[in-house]
């Protein structure tokens, strides 16, 4: 079931659990390995695959991301498959039909794989936001699989923007080339910024999967600090609590 609401700038936003488990073999490393310097001892490492849902007054409906897909996703080699966005969308009483922006914060395959469902949008209503530096780094499955599906669809942005009203996406790369931040209000949701609390504690920990780890970290550290200035809420994607309060 979706986790409990919460009402940002007179937009209710739902967070939605895609799935929970840990990284399968083919990626898992210890956790020493996965954020080196981040002082953690081994051991499992939980996931939460977090979508979020915003509902306006006016009816516009955005989801943040739509998590890992079914059994044949791109993410089905070390995710835990399938995803039940679909369910959780029901759930929360909305068709996906209904949704008129899908904000794609990155094309790692646990945030975008369930956008296409047997080759198709599911969100057949709906602009896919992605920035220009994502779109044009993606190659493979990814590529293959969910950008080409939804090219009509695309909306692509470079930079800050905003693509619904109140709702902002403003890059934040390193993470991969265009990864980007969603904020509404007080609220960022932060995508894969942060994918651990360690990385809370000390921005300049490392992440095992950034792309390029010394410019995330760079961007983690600016980004988070001005956040914390904002004294902002955090919607995270894998954490096991949803929002963060700074």
């Amino acid at each position: 079931m979706p986790h409990k609401p919460r009402t940002i700038s007179g937009v209710e936003v739902t967070p939605l659990c895609d799935a929970v488990g840990p990284m399968g073999p083919t990626i898992r490393r210890p956790l020493t390995e996965m954020f080196p310097g981040g002082g953690l001892a081994d051991g499992p490492w939980i996931l939460h695959f977090h979508c979020y849902l915003l509902r306006d007054p006016a009816g516009r409906v955005t989801l943040v991301d739509t998590g890992i897909g079914g059994t044949d996703s791109p993410a089905s080699s070390w995710a835990p498959v399938p995803g039940t966005l679909p369910g959780e969308l029901a759930a929360a009483g909305v068709d996906p039909a209904e949704i008129g922006t899908v904000i794609l914060t990155h094309l790692h395959s646990d945030h975008a794989s369930g956008a296409v469902v047997d080759g198709r949008p599911l969100f057949e209503n709906a602009r896919y936001v992605l920035q220009q530096a994502e779109a044009d780094a993606a190659q493979g499955a990814m590529l293959d699989q969910i950008l080409t599906p939804i090219k009509g669809q695309l909306q692509v942005v470079d930079g800050d923007a905003e693509v619904a009203p109140g709702v902002h996406v403003h890059l934040a790369a390193g993470h991969t080339p265009g990864h980007q931040i969603v904020r509404l209000g007080e609220l960022a949701m932060t995508g894969d910024l942060v994918l651990h609390p360690a990385q809370l504690a000390d921005p300049s920990v490392h992440y095992l999967y950034d792309d390029d780890p010394v410019k995330a970290a760079a961007t983690r550290a600016e980004v988070l600090g001005g956040l914390r200035a904002e004294r902002a809420v955090l919607a995270t994607a894998h954490f096991s609590d949803p929002f963060l309060e700074l």
